[in-house]
């Protein structure tokens, strides 16, 4: 499905796709009138009556860009993402130079296929200004820049992700989405203080963005503020609960158990192995782990010391192994107690699992990913 910042950058392009069609009589004013009926039908959440109208709308022109671009953004919510695909193509093949269609394929690329490096190339071809491409104004640059941004953010190039999204912000002036965005990279940096400072603008200029009032109030909470941080945070859930629900807060005694439950359930054999590993609770990553060992702050658990595969033959431990869980990263991680207990002791599980050498891939086919 369709990403939420990708839902908002995607209705701005919208907007601007409606404000760039002819005005007056035209030649193929039914195939206009047909996109209005189609665009009207959509935002009113008739899908399969909007595709209808894209259909006679490509009857009367079935080269119409737009048309197969509005027939690509109802599949994409729809999570037929290859159809999607084909038809964000078709689209920039009748109009290379109609931007918004090369924007989706390029923001589809990066979130439903991982497909950076090809998102990152369409976005550089379109930075180039071909003759042929749509003509690159600041609007468009600012775009072009924040999809970059975003594709290598998920590849875990917080550095560049941040240069490029403020190239962007350069490019096209204070955007909610782009400040907002900025704000969640300072936040994987441990950059809190600045962080804030983003996200509060953001917030400032879009209040209804739950994205950027989730990620404030993840900021607000590291910052130690913390009745900001539970308002933020059910304005998010209030806007937004299926994406950005409101943390399960569980009792320390119970989190506890259900670690230690985790630990009962390993084979006696492996039990047996780690019975010096502690399992430790804290409820943040400490700022000189995210920011020295480019360590997530949201991660929701660590192994800290030496893999059993990589200590020596003789040696039984060492007394600074040892599993840290994060309290308050794992009950974001979760919609309700059941879910987090479970959660919990998945999350002790896999990190045990570093410690006796196994890798992700092995992690993930027991179930511990």
């Amino acid at each position: 499905m369709l990403g939420l910042l990708a839902q908002q950058a995607r209705a701005n392009r919208v907007l601007l796709a409606r404000l760039a069609q002819p005005n007056g009589v035209m030649k193929d004013d039914r195939y206009w009138h047909c996109l209005d009926q189609a665009m009207e039908a959509s935002h009113g959440g008739h899908t399969d009556e909007a595709m209808a109208w894209f259909a006679e709308a490509l009857k009367e022109n079935p080269n119409g860009a737009e048309a197969h671009n509005g027939r690509g953004e109802i599949l994409w919510d729809e999570g037929r993402v290859d159809d999607a695909l084909y038809e964000f193509e078709l689209a920039t093949l009748a109009d290379p130079k109609f931007a918004t269609a090369h924007l989706n394929r390029a923001e589809l690329l990066i979130e439903e296929l991982g497909e950076y490096e090809e998102s990152t190339r369409l976005c550089d071809r379109l930075l180039g200004g071909a003759d042929e491409l749509p003509r690159l104004d600041k609007s468009l640059e600012a775009e072009i820049h924040y999809l970059k941004s975003k594709a290598c953010f998920y590849q875990e190039d917080l550095e560049g992700a941040l240069f490029l999204v403020r190239r962007g912000l350069q490019c096209g002036g204070d955007q909610a989405i782009s400040l907002a965005f900025e704000g969640q990279i300072l936040l994987e940096l441990g950059l809190f203080d600045e962080g804030r400072r983003r996200l509060d603008r953001a917030v400032v200029l879009d209040p209804e963005s739950a994205h950027a009032l989730y990620h404030h109030a993840l900021v607000l909470e590291r910052l130690g503020l913390e009745t900001e941080a539970e308002e933020s945070f059910a304005r998010a859930d209030a806007l937004d609960p299926k994406h950005y629900p409101r943390p399960v807060r569980l009792d320390t005694g119970v989190f506890e158990a259900a670690a230690s439950e985790a630990i009962d359930e390993l084979p006696r054999s492996i039990r047996e192995y780690v019975a010096h590993v502690p399992v430790l609770i804290e409820d943040f990553p400490p700022p000189e782990l995210v920011q020295a060992e480019n360590v997530s702050p949201q991660i929701l658990g660590i192994f800290m010391g030496v893999p059993r595969t990589e200590a020596g033959a003789n040696d039984g431990g060492s007394d600074i192994d040892r599993v840290v869980l994060f309290k308050r990263n794992l009950e974001k991680a979760c919609r309700d107690e059941e879910e987090l207990i479970e959660q919990i002791q998945i999350t002790v599980k896999h990190e045990i699992g570093h410690y006796l050498g196994l890798d992700e891939g092995d992690l993930e086919r027991l179930g511990l990913g």
